[in-house]
């Protein structure tokens, strides 16, 4: 991999992706990012990455959705491997305008993968990064699988699992190596505000409404994202082509629970609000949105058995590190808090 294109890079997991692989001991190519930095893109994600790295890393503004432009980076940079991040990821956007899901995460990953096969032979890797929610919800008990039929709830999620059958039909009927990886929910440092964690975070800090959709009973498992990039270049490094690898965090938790977590470390951390007795107190229950998965919970065995893989961070340790990470950088925050993202806050939550 000398030359890996990682679509999506200045986001929320592209951009640790490529912090985490740039200070990888056994990587030594270059990251040429591509971004069509739309609400949650933001190129200060990677800010002092081209002079700490000279050389091994590029930043070209392109749509993956422009099939003339990707061909120009193809070529203009010798792509020989794809790792695969640009989407439209927030289910609540994909509930009020589809269409944006659409191009994005099915025509764009179609014209990604015609370059591939363009290229038959110069590619050594393409990895497909998808979500849990492709499976649909799941019951009180059982965990999805690499084996799991495909249920999508949401636009969103059914923009994901087409762009999953893509990918796996390249493989199949063209021969291109692939890897794709279906996560948990991610969290961790750089995530963009309209996400759970930071939401909280951020209206918890500020006093304002903590909103949780309906009675906070949904289940998730949660994963911190620099344990996500590992597994990642695992599977990139070590993975069979052509299979799939869930990834998991091991850490099943009512949404709720996150909340209340939230709270009771921000009072420890950065000391409990005047008027109240904790932040539990903002905590607001808001209308449940449409087509809300209940429980979402992974088996990684698969990636753990065949290439050694498991989690660092508990989810106790990694919501400490990301909360202090929000604390110790409200510039950042400040920064990413744009007129579009407080529009789209008011729409949802009011």
């Amino acid at each position: 991999m000398k030359n890996l294109l990682v679509t999506g890079g200045s986001g929320f997991i592209g951009s640790n992706f490529i912090r985490y692989l740039l200070e990888a001991p056994d990587f030594s190519g270059r990251i040429i990012n591509i971004d069509k930095l739309t609400y949650a893109g933001n190129p200060e994600n990677l800010k002092g990455i081209e002079s700490r790295f000279p050389g091994r890393y590029v930043f070209e503004k392109t749509d993956i959705c422009d099939a003339k432009g990707l061909e120009g980076v193809f070529a203009g940079y010798q792509i020989d491997a794809v790792c695969h991040f640009a989407a439209e990821s927030h289910v609540d956007r994909s509930i009020a305008r589809p269409d944006d899901f659409i191009q994005t995460n099915i025509v764009g990953t179609f014209n990604l993968l015609e370059l591939a096969r363009a290229r038959l032979g110069a590619i050594t890797l393409f990895h497909h990064v998808s979500t849990d929610e492709v499976f649909g919800s799941l019951g009180e008990d059982g965990y999805f699988t690499e084996e799991t039929s495909y249920k999508p709830n949401s636009p969103y999620s059914a923009s994901k699992a087409s762009s999953d059958h893509l990918v796996r039909a390249y493989s199949k009927t063209y021969k291109l190596p692939v890897t794709i990886s279906n996560c948990s929910n991610n969290y961790g440092p750089y995530q963009f505000p309209e996400k759970l964690v930071p939401l909280i975070i951020l209206n918890a800090l500020e006093g304002k409404p903590l909103p949780v959709y309906g009675d906070g009973l949904n289940v998730r498992d949660w994963l911190f994202v620099l344990d996500h990039c590992e597994a990642i270049w695992l599977i990139m490094k070590r993975g069979r082509r052509g299979e799939t690898y869930n990834i998991g965090g091991n850490n099943e938790i009512r949404n709720i629970k996150i909340v209340e977590a939230i709270c009771d470390l921000l009072d420890r951390l950065a000391g409990k609000p005047s008027r109240m007795e904790s932040r539990r107190e903002l905590i607001t229950f808001v209308k449940d949105r449409p087509g809300h998965d209940r429980r979402y919970a992974i088996d990684f065995s698969k990636l753990k058995t065949e290439l050694g893989w498991t989690p660092r961070e508990s989810f106790e340790t990694g919501l400490e590190k990301t909360i202090r990470w929000y604390l110790d950088n409200r510039e950042w925050v400040d920064r990413v808090r744009s007129g579009e993202y407080q529009a789209w806050m008011k729409e949802q939550y009011g």
